[in-house]
């Protein structure tokens, strides 16, 4: 016989199980339905959040921006706590990442209550949209950016020598240009000298800061010329270290596929006969040519 207490017990347990099933559960239609769902109300969530930014919108609809806001929060609240409750290890989903990310969605609009303005913070909600991987299962875009990282932390130490040279090129025509253009023509220190060098590098161009000199209008036509070749280089050395990536893969693919017809010998393309020696001619089972 069970007691009050084991069968209370026992529906909680079966609740839990079933919510966990919903919110965590990506191969079933009602945890695929619950995050689509999700993800919807994330996004118009962040939309609200940008029209309160907009003044007409604003000042026509505020209070009705206000809120749409607190029912988002109060989703959130709820959907966060229920995972807290469904977790078989609820500290491991509050300090995982997507645990933290969604504890940020919801406290700014609560400490809106004690800092006017700390609400607008809670644009940091469209970090969950990351949960678009989970659903979705983009195996395939995970593994380039699995990829990609790989290529990135290869790279590093010849990008940051590139950032170094570019770091040293700043200051250096920087001071220059502080020399030889002067206070009068705006370059009235060598650190807003250096911010148009980088400026004119990076081919932004900001236009704040001319140079009127001969000298100075050199020293800019060069700096133009060098911003080009600047942007090309870090997608080049990403790029090998991609590429190179790719070829390992692509090696280790035919390594396997090697192994494979070294085990499985020569197939019959009539009967599909496995074990055929390397040399034979004929298909020992239905004496069909095999073709090298």
């Amino acid at each position: 016989m069970y007691s009050t207490n084991d069968q209370s017990k026992s529906r909680l347990d079966l609740i839990r199980q079933k919510l966990y099933i919903i919110i965590y559960g990506v191969n079933t239609p009602a945890g695929k339905a619950f995050d689509i769902g999700l993800l919807i109300v994330i996004l118009l969530s962040v939309f609200t959040i940008m029209a309160e930014t907009v003044e007409g919108i604003d000042h026509r609809f505020h209070d009705e921006l206000i809120v749409l806001e607190w029912i988002f929060t109060i989703v959130f609240t709820i959907e966060y706590l229920t995972r807290i409750f469904v977790s078989k290890k609820p500290f491991r989903y509050i300090f995982s990442f997507y645990g933290i990310i969604d504890l940020l969605s919801i406290l700014p609009m609560f400490f809106s209550l004690f800092l006017v303005g700390s609400h607008i913070l809670s644009s940091f909600r469209i970090l969950r949209l990351l949960r678009l991987f989970r659903v979705f299962r983009l195996i395939e875009f995970m593994e380039e950016s699995s990829r990609l990282k790989v290529a990135l932390l290869a790279s590093r130490a010849k990008i940051m020598v590139f950032l170094y040279t570019v770091m040293i090129i700043s200051i250096l025509i920087g001071t220059l240009m502080y020399y030889i253009e002067g206070p009068e023509n705006g370059f009235t220190s060598i650190p807003k000298s250096v911010f148009y060098t980088i400026v004119t590098l990076t081919t932004v161009g900001y236009g704040d800061m001319v140079p009127t000199t001969a000298l100075g209008q050199f020293f800019s036509m060069v700096l133009m010329v060098i911003g080009y070749g600047i942007i090309a280089v870090p997608t080049g050395i990403v790029g090998v270290e991609i590429a190179r990536e790719a070829g390992k893969k692509l090696n280790k693919g035919n390594e396997n596929n090697i192994q494979h017809t070294n085990l499985n010998g020569i197939v019959c393309a009539h009967c599909n006969k496995e074990g055929h020696r390397t040399d034979a001619d004929y298909c020992y089972s239905c004496g069909h040519f095999l073709n090298s």
